[in-house]
């Protein structure tokens, strides 16, 4: 497999407000556009990792969760620096909302964004865990006598997919959203000009793909199709519990779902692993694992302009390790 290993970098990025974030090894990095036109940035030492970082199959669930918080607290701080933030309180506010923000202030914005990921976590597990468990026990109602339990991971797994798939579509008719998503085809072209080893201007960023084998949503992509053969390999179904441990129908989905969520670190982290390999080496096996994920990102990017690719170079150029930087 060596022999077609790419120039593959463990940099990565996030679509900000009006803005980009890169991590590198030695240090985060975010940089916004602000509403004057100017770029500003900032710059945070990267933080010693964890045996859990490093370790194989486990690293998966560490740095996902890692980056999940991480993401929330840049896109808080990128509308403070791309001015957004300043333009809203300048609206006049209502006696209620002055009251809020006279108490609590910065306090009340940080409790609004850990509620905001709290929701966002409990929405996925309802939408990606519950409703295809309960979309299926509703079709096995009406199936009768035909037993059609050997079907539940596959169904689930496929409308799973058909969930993320519309909802990326969905938010994609934003306007906001489709700005962002720009951000993030900036980035990604970015890393791809580095990758290649050219100079990173915005010419050589322009012609790059906007597609890249180690984004987010290929991840994301990708862990609902090992969920699929892993729930295959181990089936898990209603009647598995009913039968077995003679318990409802309620309960054996309370207890199918709780098998569900605790074996996703599992997949995470089998995910994880083959989506870095994906991304270090360029064979027919790693761009057919590849290739679902890249369609996806049709819907997840849009292609930047010379403004955006400015600030995605911007940010890179302050993670780029030094000894790379010097050559």
């Amino acid at each position: 497999m060596s022999k077609n290993k790419t120039n593959w970098t463990s940099i990565g990025g996030q679509a900000l407000l009006e803005g980009i974030m890169m991590k590198g090894p030695e240090k985060t990095a975010m940089a916004v556009r602000h509403v004057n036109g100017q770029i500003l940035t900032e710059e945070t030492p990267a933080k010693p990792k964890k045996w859990y970082n490093k370790a194989p199959f486990i690293r998966g669930t560490a740095n996902f969760i890692t980056q999940l918080s991480e993401g929330y607290n840049y896109i808080s701080r990128s509308a403070e620096l791309s001015g957004i933030a300043d333009e809203e309180e300048g609206e006049e506010l209502s006696k209620f909302e002055k009251w809020l923000n006279d108490k609590f202030g910065e306090k009340l914005m940080n409790a609004v964004m850990g509620v905001a990921m709290v929701l966002g976590v409990a929405m996925a597990v309802v939408l990606f865990v519950f409703v295809p468990t309960w979309i299926f026990t509703g079709i096995q109602h009406l199936a009768g006598d035909t037993d059609i339990s050997s079907f539940q991971s596959l169904f689930e797994g496929i409308l799973k997919i058909i969930i993320f798939v519309a909802y990326m579509g969905i938010v994609a008719v934003s306007k906001d959203i489709r700005r962002t998503y720009e951000y993030h085809g900036a980035e990604h072209k970015t890393i791809a000009c580095y990758e290649a080893k050219l100079p990173l201007t915005v010419e050589n960023v322009k012609i790059q793909r906007r597609f890249h084998p180690r984004c987010g949503t290929s991840f994301i992509f990708l862990v609902l199709l090992i969920s699929i053969l892993v729930y295959s390999v181990f089936p898990i179904t209603n009647a598995l519990f009913m039968e077995n441990f003679g318990v409802s129908e309620t309960i054996a989905i309370v207890l199918r779902v709780s098998c569900k969520i605790l074996l996703l670190p599992v997949i995470m982290g089998i995910s994880y692993e083959i989506i870095r390999l994906a991304g270090k080496y360029d064979n027919f096996i790693t761009r057919l694992i590849s290739a679902p994920g890249l369609l996806l990102q049709r819907l997840t990017t849009r292609e930047p302009d010379e403004k955006q690719i400015e600030v995605a170079i911007e940010a890179m150029k302050l993670v780029i390790p030094k000894e790379e930087a010097s050559q």
